[in-house]
């Protein structure tokens, strides 16, 4: 029997000895890769932090400690070993388990996550109403290295310092490796500022000095504390975080199971806010992952043996990269931003190409847009490539830094709408809201490939102002040639002429409104087809003139129905006192759970068939 089948909960890892738990490792690692191999999911993080996992919950007690983790994408080992080892297999599929942190889902997530650094935000809460409540329970946030640059992190982190309170911060450094002399020479001294003996010395000397005089008590102090991070800072980046207010511990090998433990417990014993600084391996077990960690942070089903994915198609975000990179030849004005998504949003290419003209700011969306008003304000084309859910983040950059001053900031929004597997927290379907309601933002949506060619031309030969294009995380097909005209501003494309009713349908939704448009004609109903590739501002002409010919609207869009295209377009015509019958069909005013796209648009009600079923009923 496999040592894993005997994992129920965290507690059964202390029945077992550190030899035991590494051959646990191995079993876990290769659960991971054979899961997401059929699922997909992000499997470099996860494999990156086995030993990590396992060490915490041996610690510290799973049941009553609050283990926070960090965007959450790493926790695959952690679900495994906290009774979700029988559903693993449903990871991230319709009706399945997560593949992120979710409190609904189990009691040993204790906040749910997503996006990045909102660990120590969380531990600081719980850490006040711990002692609130008079408790004392450990509180353990994990993050990694590239979460910890993000603001909120840093905001975090000085606040804690401040609170003095009793939180432990573990910092997964993926980004390094360890040279095998300061390592050793590392844990040595890790070793021994850790004790109890040590801490006992350091706390008692304090005091003792606290009893001169201030001026001498003062100079003291502050003498020993510079003598003890000075010899700390000989071997590691101790001296921002114990600026802080933090204690500083490592760096530590991540994949030393015994030394992860000993260590661990010996900061469990002591008070107030502590950092361990752990380094790791992304992809560390599968070496094709360990030597693309980029490509395997998250990834469709794979084939193992050799790590190419299963299904390789033409996508908007592709197409999108192409694009960018065909422009960006002929105008040297063109930049490209993302914030940690290179691959993911199509500009590896363009990286490769440009690198004098492609900013990556890590995981740093407000820096970012705000650093592109300011190219933007000085004659550049700031591209900023960013996906729907994470672009929420900027979102008083977007205002108060970009759409105030008029900057001609082009916003490339992918993963629009349903994404998929990834679920609730990465979802996009509120941009069309968060953005319709921002003066001086033009927002458009391509109906394909072809289409968001030539809004991007639009969007760069515009230069008047903000200018978003929004697309889905879906399949489309490439155009012919990139060299396609400009379209004019806030005009729409009639697809079908027809009479009475008219579908209005926004991005994504246009394909899937020519397959409905032909189960309607089979009906006896030819409504008018309209693709609406900018929905603000709309094309009040073309809406006026339907208006005259027709009884009803249905407005479909890939987005939640408030405030959406839907919600201006009723607005406007109930504003001029029409009495023209408007339909929205879009997503509903609740969070989606996670499952492949094609289910959850069905779900929702946003498929061909269920489209044409609702518009037949309410005609």
């Amino acid at each position: 029997m496999a040592l894993l089948e005997k994992i129920n909960k965290p507690d059964d890892l202390k029945k077992y000895s550190v030899e035991q738990l590494l051959v646990l490792a191995k079993e876990i690692r290769e659960e991971i890769l054979k899961t997401v191999a059929n699922n997909g999911g992000h499997l470099a993080p996860s494999l990156g932090v086995v030993e990590l996992t396992l060490a915490i919950y041996r610690v510290f007690d799973g049941e009553r400690d609050k283990i926070i983790w960090d965007v959450g994408h790493q926790t695959y080992a952690q679900k495994l070993i906290t009774g979700r080892r029988e559903t693993f297999s449903t990871l991230r599929t319709y009706k399945g388990i997560s593949g992120f942190p979710k409190r609904e889902e189990s009691k040993y997530d204790h906040f749910n996550t997503g996006h990045s650094s909102t660990s120590l935000s969380a531990a600081a809460g719980f850490a006040i109403a711990r002692d609130f409540k008079g408790d004392n329970y450990h509180i353990i946030s994990v993050i990694g290295d590239g979460s910890l640059g993000a603001g909120m992190a840093f905001e975090a982190l000085n606040y804690i310092g401040q609170l003095k309170k009793d939180v432990i911060v573990i910092l997964n450094d993926n980004e390094r490796s360890i040279g095998e002399t300061v390592g050793a020479l590392s844990q040595y001294l890790t070793k021994i500022i850790t004790t109890r003996t040590y801490n006992r010395f350091r706390d008692d000397l304090w005091v003792f000095l606290g009893r001169f005089p201030p001026f001498i008590r003062d100079r003291a102090r502050n003498f020993a504390k510079r003598i003890q991070e000075g010899l700390k800072g000989l071997y590691s980046p101790s001296v921002i975080f114990e600026e802080l207010g933090f204690r500083y511990i490592g760096p530590l090998n991540g994949h030393k199971l015994n030394e992860l433990i000993d260590t661990l417990s010996r900061v469990k014993d002591m008070h107030g806010p502590r950092l361990i600084h752990i380094v790791t391996k992304k992809g560390k077990g599968y070496k094709i992952a360990e030597e693309s960690p980029e490509r395997f942070h998250g990834i469709g089903p794979f084939d193992i043996n050799t790590g190419e994915e299963k299904q390789k198609s033409n996508s908007y975000t592709k197409v999108f990269g192409d694009a960018i990179i065909k422009f960006a030849e002929k105008n040297k004005k063109i930049v490209a931003i993302t914030a940690g998504m290179c691959l993911g949003t199509g500009l590896k290419d363009f990286s490769l190409k440009f690198p004098e003209r492609f900013f990556d700011v890590g995981i740093c969306e407000q820096h970012g847009v705000t650093m592109a008003s300011a190219l933007a304000l000085e004659g550049y084309i700031p591209i900023c490539a960013i996906y729907s859910t994470f672009l929420q983040r900027a979102y008083d950059q977007i205002i108060h830094d970009v759409c105030l001053q008029n900057a001609p900031v082009i916003f490339a929004i992918d993963r629009a709408g349903i994404v998929g597997e990834d679920g609730q927290t990465h979802h996009g379907p509120f941009d069309l809201s968060y953005l319709n309601c921002i003066p001086n933002m033009v927002i458009s949506a391509p109906k394909n490939g072809e289409e968001l060619v030539c809004l991007l031309k639009t969007a760069i030969e515009y230069r008047k102002g903000p200018f978003a294009i929004r697309y889905p995380r879906g399949n489309c097909e490439p155009p012919d040639n990139f060299d396609i005209q400009p379209v004019e501003i806030g005009k729409w494309e009639i697809l079908n002429q027809g009479k009475e009713i008219a579908i209005i349908a926004c991005g994504s939704m246009v394909q899937v409104c020519l397959e409905v448009l032909s189960l309607l004609q089979k009906n006896k109903i030819n409504p008018f087809l309209i693709n609406a590739r900018f929905v603000k501002p709309f094309d009040y002409e073309l809406l006026d003139r339907l208006t005259q010919e027709i009884k009803t609207i249905f407005i479909v869009e890939e987005n939640t129905f408030i405030g959406g295209l839907g919600s201006m377009i009723a607005l406007y015509l109930s504003n001029k006192g029409s009495t023209i019958k408007v339909h929205t069909i879009s997503l509903p005013d609740k969070f989606i759970q996670h499952g492949a796209r094609n289910i959850l648009l069905s779900t929702v009600g946003l498929d061909t068939k269920s489209i044409a079923d609702k518009i037949i009923k309410l005609l």
